[in-house]
């Protein structure tokens, strides 16, 4: 599998030019896809084990509570696209409840990171094609050929549909749907809106490790693209954005500084933050109204007995 994990080229110039724009605009931001670098997808696969940080476990509960349910409802023979695999856990856990699964094709910006989930796939599932695609997937991109005309079955868990704009997931979803094919299928993880108390532990843990995931993104900075943070000067914060039923992540000015990146020089004042990440929570109808004018119909979902988590079903 190691001929498929090639970086691809201008990875490095997307993420200054991306940096550039985002933090010399009026209100900074970064975009989120650039915090899974290989310490940062190390540091994310530790925070869906901290006791603050229910979405992870919450769905892998529903992905195996309700694996015969959801396995009749996708039915046989299909080839599990996952867009965004983390360490590959929930793809093998939901290709063991399947079908006669075709292939297996995990798509990541971050080879070593999509290595890893092939590999734990590979060995779960002895003879399954396990065919890795390194992309960006909220970008165009082109399937394995050997997929042929096995039917198409999405897989985007943990809720990272959530990190998109409104328009931005609408955008993200009519791509799968125009990748994936038709006849297509789409397994979709969703957070649930919830107290806002429970929202903030979970994106702001006791032991730190949210703000070193954040704080990633500033050394990922520095080293692949010659900036010059001085990271002990900002901090993480959380919070809940109740108008747009968000959790927001931004990196704060403990002080008024500069900072060289590229050539450029970006100035901070006091106070000043660099949002980084939004991750929208959905009520069942907002979730509903989304997959609608993406083109896509819900066939079936499922929640957790709380009513913290869920999953969606999507047909094409």
């Amino acid at each position: 599998m190691s001929a498929a994990m090639d970086a691809p080229a201008g990875q490095r110039a997307a993420l200054i030019a991306d940096a550039l724009a985002g933090l010399t605009a009026p209100r900074k931001t970064l975009p989120c896809k650039w915090l899974y670098d290989a310490e940062g997808c190390q540091l994310f696969e530790a925070i869906t084990r901290l006791p603050e940080y229910y979405p992870t476990r919450t769905e892998v509960r529903i992905l195996t509570e309700e694996a015969a349910s959801i396995a009749e409802a996708v039915g046989p023979g299909r080839a599990v696209v996952e867009f965004g695999p983390g360490d590959g856990a929930k793809a093998a856990l939901l290709l063991a409840g399947l079908d006669r699964p075709a292939a297996y094709v995990p798509v990541d910006i971050a080879p070593e990171w999509l290595e890893e989930a092939a590999s734990r796939v590979a060995l779960a599932r002895p003879g399954l094609p396990v065919l890795p695609v390194v992309a960006d997937f909220t970008m165009p991109f082109a399937l394995p050929k050997r997929l042929g005309a096995a039917p198409r079955l999405g897989f985007f868990p943990g809720s990272t549909i959530g990190n998109f704009e409104p328009e931005g997931a609408v955008a993200f979803l009519c791509r799968a749907r125009m990748t994936l094919g038709a006849g297509a299928r789409l397994l979709l993880g969703a957070d649930l809106v919830k107290a806002p108390a429970v929202l903030e532990a979970a994106y702001d843990d006791a032991q730190g490790v949210t703000a070193a995931f954040d704080l990633n993104l500033l050394h990922r900075l520095n080293r692949e693209a010659g900036a010059d943070f001085d990271i002990g000067a900002f901090r993480h914060r959380a919070v809940w954005n109740a108008a747009l039923e968000r959790i927001e992540m931004h990196l704060v000015a403990e002080r008024a500084q500069t900072v060289r990146l590229a050539g450029r020089t970006i100035r901070f004042a006091e106070g000043e933050t660099i949002h980084t990440e939004s991750s929208h929570k959905y009520r069942p109808e907002r979730l509903a109204n989304l997959a609608a004018s993406a083109g896509w119909r819900i066939s079936r979902h499922w929640t957790d007995a709380k009513g913290l988590f869920s999953v969606w079903l999507l047909d094409a």
